[in-house]
């Protein structure tokens, strides 16, 4: 049996790291009514528990336009 080469899926780990804490930032530092749904704990949920799909689906349709 061959061992995983972690080095492969390093570069996605760095990229789902550096989303989720971009989005976070962002979601702490928005008054609530700037984002959709209105719900702050909402948003950090999908950011931590739907991983790459989460911080891009915040970064997409989370932010109220206008």
């Amino acid at each position: 049996m061959e061992t995983f080469d972690f080095m492969l899926i390093l570069p996605l780990v760095m990229l789902q790291l550096i989303l989720i804490i971009i989005t976070l930032l962002d979601v702490a530092k928005r008054d609530a009514s700037t984002l959709q749904g209105e719900s702050k704990l909402i948003w950090v949920l999908v950011i931590l528990f739907i991983n790459i799909i989460g911080p891009i689906m915040y970064l997409v349709i989370g932010k109220k336009k206008g």
